[in-house]
């Protein structure tokens, strides 16, 4: 579903030039989940932000669904790929109500059945009609989270890119985001590009990744492998170990008592 080759992003000119990715070649496959890990200034939300084409200054291939990405996309291609951000807050517009929110990328897009579409979309990321007139201030942070993946699935995507989902979010609803997340992949058969800088939320998620440092990919690996402590990279294994803190058995009973 989605395939990158040779995919570079730089930043600046001459002397002050910054090359955020370098040379960075992976495959999705559809209907998978595909994780990208690394610190803060490691290049991976620089990655998911030239798929979605955010980021039109960029070099190599880009390939969705058997075909190449060019620098502008169409009203087609941007909808086949939806994005949820890493603040909830700061991605919903303060003022317009929850039902504002959902409804305009409809209408963008020119769908029939709006309101049908907005009162569904609540329904599936587990949010009532009650919701639907509020405002992001009168929401939790888990709550304003699924009103964002609510609005990129509303589009009917087949991709959904995540920068970071749950990290400006409390503990105590990072599980319960992340099963949503997993049981909205399974239900709607979407492909997944997930971005973070904790390898055990990844894996909860991603059957597959990549560790990236100082804009390359260093290191691929499965779930399997961050189970079985196999990693090979030492840059790899000190992540892996910065992230011990997460349980997944820690994210099923919070999930099961429904937090958030």
């Amino acid at each position: 579903m989605i395939v990158l080759d040779g995919l570079s992003v730089t930043f600046g000119e001459g002397k002050h030039v910054v090359r955020a990715v370098d040379r960075v070649s992976f495959t999705v496959a559809a209907g998978s989940a595909f994780g990208l890990v690394g610190e803060s200034g490691s290049g991976k939300s620089t990655v998911l932000r030239a798929v979605a084409g955010l980021i039109s200054d960029w070099a190599g291939r880009i390939q969705v669904d058997g075909r190449p990405l060019g620098h502008n996309r169409s009203r087609g291609e941007r909808r086949k790929l939806q994005m949820v951000f890493q603040d909830p807050y700061g991605s919903l517009h303060p003022r317009q109500t929850v039902d504002r929110i959902l409804s305009e990328p409809c209408q963008i897009h020119r769908m029939d059945r709006t309101g049908q579409r907005v009162e569904d979309a609540l329904r599936e990321v587990g949010l009532g009609p009650a919701f639907r007139y509020r405002y992001p201030h009168q929401l939790s942070g888990g709550q304003r989270q699924r009103v964002a993946i609510a609005r990129a699935l509303i589009l009917e995507p087949e991709i959904v890119l995540l920068d970071e989902p749950t990290s400006a979010l409390d503990v105590s609803v990072h599980a319960e985001i992340l099963n949503l997340l997993v049981e909205l992949r399974r239900r709607r058969r979407l492909t997944y590009l997930f971005v973070s800088h904790n390898l055990a939320v990844v894996a909860h998620v991603c059957g597959e990744l990549a560790v990236m440092r100082q804009g390359r990919i260093v290191e691929a690996a499965t779930a399997a492998d961050l189970a079985d402590g196999t990693l090979e990279h030492p840059y790899s294994r000190q992540l892996l170990a910065s992230s011990k803190g997460y349980s997944r058995d820690a994210a099923r009973v919070a999930a099961a008592s429904g937090q958030g």
